[in-house]
């Protein structure tokens, strides 16, 4: 593939440089010079607690050097298992300064998951939470891991809410009882003694692993991305020149995206504590206590997700006072309405910088100008030294004209070193140097992108291609639909059928044919939901992506089970059928056999 032209250069802003002259650092170089440029300075506040940066710098030290006293090697895997919390951001510092691999792990992730990735990632030590230890406990003896460091949220707390939570927890059964022996399982607390610590850099930041991240796995087994030192610190450099203004005073980052998601991670960790700026974990989203969080304490960044801007939407009574202190709201994870876009906007007076990423690019590979122009639905310009295609999306070689549907391929210094142990699976996305996201997009005339669907997403019905984003634009303009989602489904004669699934507004009531009406003014016929189901949720990640593919999965086990059920009708009716000619037989026989003794008794007897 020959060079490409790079419409998008002539659309950054004047501030943000198109290529970056990269520092090839440890992640945790940033919390080294936060803790000499700003030591006093709140690096964590979550409820009654606060660390500066010098007290986190040290903890993330001492725990470092505890770790390798537990046998932690360099190159080893920590899992890290918890929710938003201080201990997940000391954890992740120290883990990092051992020298070791993070493993960021899904605190809801089941028995099966569990079980896979942290034998594929050969997790030999995990850090969890002790709510979580139930499920850690069923499935301990399957496990690779030899110490367990337990903490409690009232590890983060200070005096008095830490003795009132473990009052509360007790009284509300929801204190954990872990069998501590100080050997396999050790307490939290017992990670932050002592006076040595340890600061063990890569040999080498551009090839030396720093996190493996594991995909969501909604297609299949999760793999883990292998991402390096350097993938992480560039891709925090460019979000430097994109979002030009951060620094240039003290900043406040609300963090409600999980640490354990790529983009939580960098957005809400790496990249705050590269300009000194104060973090505000939040554990679980709920959207008052969060509003509560914004309005005490202030934030002015607040990254987000189309799903967390949407619920703060449906809350009553907000006004743009509650979100006054912010600066930017930045959206990823997933395309974001354009309706929600506009609603927020108005409410909260304040813009949403949408972007976008992906696990194999340590997340951030798009975004849209901080003062230049937005353009609605669009993900934005490539980051600087960020190269993209759109391409065919049948052999993937061909590149596509400005407007042209095709598949976004990227090369970039954030793009991953691969799959970990899979390299049938690496070579596979990762050709000629460039990155195949397996996401269906366009490109303008100006260098703005615009996702379109995934491919594997894409719903083919009849011959045409039907890109399920559309219906769902659609669907989110009705006003009593709060959450809509479209998935093709297969069909005996048409390959697949559209099919929507629809969450309403509280108090409103709705038909299917109403549904199928209104999408009827705005789509092509070929293009409208044949079926509709109404839920009252829709499965999502963490980070509020809805999981299309797993209602995609539940209608296959429905068409199975309704296979299985008719191949069972169809087997007792043979069954049946079987008998009944059976006893026919049976019955002829007799006759037949009657016939004969009466033949015998009438025929006359030889003398």
């Amino acid at each position: 593939m020959t060079d490409i032209a790079r419409p998008w250069l002539d659309h950054y802003d004047k501030e943000a440089s198109p290529n970056v002259n990269y520092e090839h650092i440890p992640v945790f170089e940033y919390l080294d010079r936060a803790a000499k440029n700003y030591p006093r300075r709140n690096a964590i506040v979550f409820r009654n607690w606060k660390m500066n940066y010098k007290t986190l710098h040290k903890t993330a030290e001492i725990m470092a050097a505890n770790l390798r006293h537990l046998g932690i090697q360099p190159g080893d895997r920590v899992s890290v298992m918890l929710p938003n919390l201080p201990q997940t951001i000391i954890a992740y510092w120290g883990v990092l300064k051992s020298g070791a691999i993070c493993v960021m792990t899904n605190p809801l992730y089941m028995e099966k998951e569990l079980i896979h990735q942290l034998g594929d990632a050969n997790c030999k030590t995990m850090i969890v939470l002790d709510h979580l230890w139930p499920k850690i406990k069923a499935v301990k003896d399957r496990l690779p891991v030899k110490k367990f460091i337990v903490t409690s949220i009232s590890d983060g707390l200070g005096f008095p809410l830490n003795k009132l939570y473990k009052f509360k927890a007790k009284k509300n059964n929801l204190f954990m009882d872990v069998p501590i022996d100080g050997k396999h399982i050790l307490p939290w607390k017992s990670m932050l003694k002592g006076n040595e610590r340890i600061s063990r850099p890569p040999a080498d930041p551009r090839q030396d692993t720093a996190l493996l991240q594991y995909t969501g796995g909604t297609t299949g087994i999760s793999k883990g991305v292998v991402i390096t030192h350097s993938n992480m610190t560039a891709n925090v450099q460019q979000a430097h020149q994109m979002l030009h203004s951060l620094g240039d005073r003290h900043e406040s980052f609300v963090n409600v995206l999980p640490f354990f998601h790529i983009y939580g991670l960098t957005v809400g960790l790496n990249l705050p504590t590269s300009i000194g700026a104060t973090m505000l974990p939040v554990p679980r989203f709920v959207p008052q206590d969060l509003l509560k969080v914004i309005k005490k304490n202030k934030p002015t960044i607040f990254p987000g997700a189309p799903a967390v801007y949407a619920a703060l939407l449906h809350q009553k009574n907000i006004a743009p006072k509650d979100f006054k202190s912010l600066d930017v709201c930045v959206s990823g994870s997933a395309p974001i309405p354009v309706e929600t876009l506009e609603q927020f906007k108005k409410v909260a007076n304040c813009e949403i910088v949408e972007g976008y990423g992906l696990t194999e690019a340590s997340p951030a590979t798009h975004f849209n100008p901080l003062g230049g122009v937005k353009k609605f639905g669009s993900i934005g310009l490539p980051m600087p030294d960020t190269d993209c295609q759109i391409v065919d999306m049948d052999v993937g070689q061909v590149p596509m004209p400005p407007g042209k549907k095709g598949e976004l391929i990227i090369r970039g210094p954030q793009v991953m070193k691969g799959y970990w142990n899979r390299p049938d699976e690496t070579a596979n996305v990762l050709r000629n140097g460039w990155l195949y996201t397996g996401d269906i997009a366009t490109m303008d005339e100006e260098g703005y992108f615009f996702i379109v669907d995934r491919k594997k997403d894409l719903i083919i019905s009849s011959g045409y291609n039907i890109y399920p984003r559309e219906i769902d634009e659609v669907l989110y303009e009705h006003e009593k639909i709060k959450d809509a989602v479209a998935v093709g489904i297969r069909h005996p004669s048409r390959g697949e059928i559209v099919k929507a699934y629809v969450v309403l507004h509280e108090g409103y009531e709705m038909t299917k044919s109403e549904v199928i009406s209104f999408c009827r003014q705005k789509l092509a016929k070929y293009k409208l939901p044949r079926q509709v189901e109404f839920r009252d949720e829709l499965p999502k990640t963490m980070v509020g992506k809805v999981l299309r593919r797993a209602l995609r999965a539940e209608e296959e086990e429905k068409i199975r089970d309704k296979a299985e059920k008719l191949a069972a009708r169809k087997a007792a009716q043979q069954a049946e059928e079987a008998e009944v000619n059976l006893a026919a037989e049976e019955l002829q026989m007799e006759k037949e056999e009657a016939s004969t003794d009466v033949e015998m008794e009438t025929k006359p007897q030889d003398k």
